[in-house]
């Protein structure tokens, strides 16, 4: 396919465009390629780089997740499992069918050790007894899918409501009933970073449990998550992503016309930010929710119908960041696995909110323990919400400053060596991503995601249409995920598939080309 004024390809068969080279993206492209229904296939992704939120870095003398960091669910019913597994990217004990059995219910593994912000241990008894309770009322708000109506409009809400009956029952000392509500308050904050939320207040109650966990203990890619998404890129037809070409505004429900093409007429063109036109018969978006919040007025005309406008205001989409500190030695147990950070004199039941540049550190949840890299020794940190976004507009220099004394004052050492370096990701600043993922806010529902995903023209039927969406947003059920955005794709793939090659197989996964070889060393991380 070429932009207005270049030599065109010969014509026939269905030009489509993909908008977006994220997994969700690849997905499609993937699944439509070598169809002889589509001849004319091409990716415009915005960035130099394919992938989206999967995002491996080379730093500390390995691979870090910028990006996506887990398979969450690695089982037989996860398609980037599954793909994973094909390309040759996980290993044995990710493989094992032990790991794929594991049920977690969704729910983040204890703590290997927690620090007060006072300098002491918490007791690691006290931290499971509230993570039971935490998780149990978690598991709770799943009963409200079906209900006709719910007790209070949000999941945080909810939570602190039962909580608040839970502390009327404790019967220790004062400060033991208080550490157990600072404890508790970590656990609002992690399950802020598993939302992509500011505050659990924001997060409807009803459709909370729509959300669905698969079985298996999440893993990682030894080698870089990217290594997955580079291999889908090495599938596709040389040229098919071009990178560095941000789309500027989709026109659509025109005739727009192509010299290359002369007497043929086309109902949609993508116009991008160099002035580059691509005349489509399909376009498939598949770009992040933020982008398209921000980019609502412009990104579409005519503009979008009011119904999916209001969705894509609605739905929820907010924030979750990594800080990576690199040491010269660990201060933590070699079995260390997950450092919990615990802020004394804290409390869900307090809506507490210090200025910014006084407490953003306060939001940390604490830190992964990265597998050790030769002699380097690194913690991932989260942090979610608004204080995630205050913290990318501080220098490295500043980050890395106040976590140096964060660490001394939780680890009660003020002489605990300060970090080598840092790094960290910057999703809400990114301009093409605005945020990390999705999640359904008070005020929307699920109905919402659905609506979000439906193509336009909303009327058309079969060739008519015209612009298919794609991205995690964009599936009820797998929302926030990278195996809900791989779907996503493959389902948007298969609704043209349906129209231009129905004697296809398009039930979901019979149609994708398994890989029959290993994708080499090479393609793993740039």
């Amino acid at each position: 396919m070429e932009a207005t004024g270049s030599v065109g390809e010969a014509p026939g068969g269905r030009r489509v465009l993909v908008v977006g080279g994220g997994i969700a993206g690849l997905g499609a492209a993937q699944r439509l390629c070598g169809h002889s229904a589509f001849p004319h296939l091409r990716v415009l992704e915005a960035t130099a780089r394919a992938g989206g939120r999967i995002r491996s870095e080379r730093s500390f003398g390995g691979v870090v997740e910028v990006g996506a960091h887990w398979i969450h669910g690695p089982s037989r019913g996860n398609p980037v499992f599954q793909l994973a597994a094909d390309y040759g990217l996980l290993g044995e004990k990710e493989l094992s069918e032990e790991n794929q059995l594991v049920e977690t219910g969704g729910h983040v593994g204890l703590p290997s050790v927690s620090y007060a912000s006072s300098g002491a241990r918490v007791s690691l008894q006290l931290v499971a007894e509230m993570a039971t309770l935490f998780y149990s009322l978690i598991d709770q708000t799943r009963e409200f899918l079906h209900a006709a109506e719910t007790p209070v409009p949000s999941v945080g809400e909810y939570l602190k409501k039962e909580i608040g009956q839970h502390v009327t029952g404790w019967t220790e000392d004062e400060e033991t009933r208080k550490l157990k509500l600072a404890v508790l308050n970590s656990f609002f904050n992690l399950e802020c970073c598993v939302s992509g939320t500011h505050s659990m207040d924001l997060v409807a109650l009803a459709p909370f449990g729509e959300y669905t966990v698969l079985p298996g203990l999440d893993c990682t890619f030894s080698k870089g998550y990217q290594g997955l998404t580079n291999c889908m890129v090495a599938s596709l037809p040389e040229d098919t992503v071009v990178f560095e070409k941000p789309v500027k505004t989709i026109h659509w429900n025109g005739s727009f016309q192509e010299a290359a093409f002369p007497g043929e007429t086309f109902p949609v063109s993508v116009e991008c930010e160099d002035g580059d036109r691509f005349p489509v018969h399909h376009v498939i978006v598949t770009v992040p929710l933020g982008f398209l919040k921000e980019h609502l007025d412009t990104f579409f005309d005519p503009p979008l119908p009011a119904e999916k406008a209001e969705a894509i205001r609605k739905i929820g989409f907010g924030t979750n960041n990594k800080i990576f500190l690199e040491f010269e030695e660990p201060f933590w147990e070699p079995d260390c696995q997950l450092i919990q950070l615990v802020w004394d004199d804290t409390s869900p039941l307090e809506d507490a909110a210090p200025a910014l540049q006084d407490a953003w550190f306060r939001k940390l949840i604490g830190f992964v323990v990265l597998p050790a890299f030769a002699s380097v020794h690194v913690l991932c940190g989260f942090i979610a919400g608004l204080e995630s976004e205050f913290m990318e507009t501080l220098s490295d220099e500043e980050v890395l400053l106040c976590l140096t004394q964060v660490l001394r004052r939780v680890t009660g050492n003020p002489r605990l060596p300060a970090p080598k370096s840092v790094l960290r990701s910057r999703w809400h600043s990114a301009p093409y991503t605005r945020g990390s993922y999705s999640y359904v806010a008070v005020g929307s529902t699920g109905g919402d995601l659905d609506l979000l995903a439906q193509p336009l023209p909303a009327d058309g039927a079969g060739a008519q249409l015209q612009i298919l969406f794609a991205g995690e947003a964009t599936h009820r059920t797998f929302y926030s995920t990278t195996h809900g955005a791989l779907l996503s794709g493959w389902r948007e793939a298969d609704r043209l598939l349906s129209l231009w090659a129905p004697q296809a197989q398009v039930t979901q996964g019979l149609l994708f080309p398994i890989p029959t070889t290993t994708c080499g060393p090479a393609l793993w991380v740039p």
